[in-house]
């Protein structure tokens, strides 16, 4: 798979928290740190996501904020 993000971070799917319609995926990142993504049910059913599977966190945006204390 090629994809245009430049921000592909590796990691493995820790949690999976199903909402009604939404679900909430933690990703464990290879290089350390967490991530969590929303995502709808019929994405989580086609990527075949369940705990322990490795996977990648796409960023593609047109902007990036930065905030200090």
């Amino acid at each position: 798979m090629k994809v245009s993000a430049r921000n592909q971070l590796p990691g493995k799917v820790t949690k999976i928290e199903q909402g009604m319609i939404l679900v909430e995926i933690t990703i464990e990142l290879d290089g350390g740190g967490e991530l969590v993504s929303v995502i709808t049910k019929g994405a989580v059913e086609n990527l075949g996501l369940a705990v322990g599977k490795k996977v990648y966190a796409v960023v593609k945006s047109t902007e990036v904020m930065v905030a200090t204390d």
